[in-house]
């Protein structure tokens, strides 16, 4: 029987093959505790490690105004993106949105960036998981300094390996344990703030110890400038909570919880990030939390000493690995949704018995584990260079794909609230436009930040050459293999279709799609 095609926009679908969706499909197990859940584990990790790294960029006070400019972005983005996400309640996430607004071409951009930031921030996360691990048991097990408990390596094949199985073993498992370890995380920075506070270990004076150049000041220390460098570290408070719409087809009732859920997790984000701030850097001071690669459990050993904080941190590890599980289920559905679609090889997107895309999951770990182990080789060739440690170097990565991917969407939602002006939207963006623009002009920000900032380069370098490759890859390939997935119909049908909830996937709207000759089609 032949296939059925459609040729638009310079790609082709064509339909789906008997049982194509059957053996694609996700299953809904998540209210909005669930999702709440999702998204703190898939965020809190950054409050462990990574931000701090501004502070050596701008001092304090400029990281301080990075902070607030970079929470300004985050609000508008939750905003839009939960209008976004109730129209369009499929997996597809960014890419879905972009698609719907820019084109098949659009949407492979943003998805792309999506994937990169996902797979990036995971790789970050164990690198500094497997850095706190090793730290801890050196501490704990008193081998001599300098030394490692088990080979680098060695602990992220293991942190990959054991998260990996968790992602893989049933939605429903992931987020019971999202929803555990938020709370667990939670409690763990409530208890560092306690002590902080009451051990008298913070000092006002140690925000302002990094030293001022020459007609600078104590809250700047570096001038204005380097708060462009500190936006990317500000972020890591909260990069990763953009990836409830991922969770879409896995959602009980997505269009009602999905922004609820993300309002609620920036909310409670917000609160934490700003005690971490104020209370890690005043207990172990700004010019050592500015190179520290791991500034909470500094913070503890400021506050207990080395082996008592070796044992508390044993809890706090629990913070990093939280956002293990939490972003490894994004780029697992990113990847999912943009190889079910057909622009990604299809075999990634099948789900098996356990209903998760364990094929993405898997694949997406390979790939994070090959970039620690190249950006490791390449920083022990030049220890002392730009970007020294491998996990700053992997999070600007992380960033900068995620900024492509913000930028991406705030553009889509301004499209999208003029070309699609009578599709349903069940939440609206209490900033609308607006708001809008306002995350789309500091995500460019950044993304100027990163243009002017040598340190940034290997980061920049690393993301082009991936995009060079995939889109060879689907200009050649790719663009003639599409499928009417959820986010292909929703944008062909201009808003009409494409709700999996309400619509069986293929079938009618499918074959009422592909009748049509496509002419008018975008």
């Amino acid at each position: 029987m032949a296939k059925d095609t459609l040729k638009v926009s310079g790609v082709k679908y064509t339909t789906a093959e008997k049982g194509y969706f059957e053996k694609r499909g996700l299953k809904r197990s998540a209210g909005v505790w669930a999702l709440w859940g999702l998204a703190i584990a898939a965020v809190i990790s950054g409050d462990f490690s990574g931000w701090n790294f501004g502070i050596d960029f701008a001092g304090f006070g400029g990281m301080t105004i990075a902070f607030a400019l970079v929470v300004i972005m985050y609000y508008a983005l939750i905003y839009s993106i939960g209008e976004m996400a109730a129209a369009m309640p499929h997996t597809g996430g960014a890419y879905s949105f972009a698609r719907a607004a820019m084109g098949p071409w659009g949407g492979f951009v943003t998805g792309v960036a999506e994937t990169i930031e996902y797979i990036a921030t995971t790789a970050v996360i164990v690198f500094f998981s497997a850095s706190y691990a090793d730290s801890i048991f050196v501490t704990l097990l008193g081998i001599p300094e300098g030394e490692h408990a088990l080979p680098m390596w060695l602990w992220y094949v293991i942190l990959y390996a054991v998260f990996v199985i968790i992602n893989v073993i049933g939605a429903a498992v992931s987020f019971r344990f999202a929803i555990v370890v938020a709370f667990i995380s939670l409690a763990i920075l409530v208890v560092f703030y306690i002590m902080a506070i009451a051990g008298g270990q913070f000092s006002f004076d140690k925000l302002w110890d990094i030293p001022a150049d020459a007609g600078q000041t104590a809250f700047l220390p570096h001038g204005v400038l380097p708060i462009l460098f500190a936006l990317p570290f500000a972020m890591w408070f909260f990069l990763g909570i953009e990836e409830l719409p991922l969770a879409a087809e896995e959602s009980k009732n997505p269009t009602r919880d999905i922004p609820k859920a993300g309002r609620v997790a920036m909310l409670t984000l917000l609160i934490a990030a700003v005690f971490v701030l104020f209370l890690n850097t005043g207990v172990v001071g700004a010019a050592t939390t500015g190179t520290s690669g791991e500034p909470l459990l500094d913070g503890f050993r400021a506050i207990v000493g080395d082996t008592a904080a070796a044992v508390l941190s044993l809890a706090a590890l629990i913070g990093l690995l939280a956002s293990l599980q939490g972003i490894m289920f994004g780029y697992g559905r990113n990847m999912y949704s943009l190889s079910r679609a057909g622009y990604y090889p299809k075999f990634l997107s099948l789900t098996g018995k356990t209903k998760t895309p364990w094929v993405a999951i898997l694949v997406g770990a390979v790939l994070g584990f090959i970039a620690l182990i190249l950006v490791d080789w390449l920083v022990s060739l030049d220890p002392e260079g730009a970007g020294a440690t491998g996990g700053a170097i992997v999070l600007n990565i992380a960033v900068w794909g995620a900024v492509i991917a913000y930028i991406m969407q705030m553009l889509a939602f301004i499209i999208l609230r003029r070309k699609f002006k009578n599709a349903s939207r069940p939440y609206k963006s209490p900033w609308g436009i607006t708001g809008a623009v306002v995350a789309a002009a500091i995500s460019l920000l950044i993304f100027v930040g990163f243009l002017l900032n040598p340190t940034f380069t290997p980061a920049i370098i690393a993301i082009a050459v991936v995009y060079v490759v995939l889109l060879i890859g689907f200009a050649i390939w790719g663009r003639n293999r599409l499928v009417l997935s959820p986010e292909e119909e929703y944008a062909l049908s201009g808003g009409e279709h494409g709700d999996p909830q309400k619509e069986q996937l293929g079938g009618s709207v499918e074959a009422a799609i592909l009748a049509k000759d496509g002419v008018d089609k975008a």
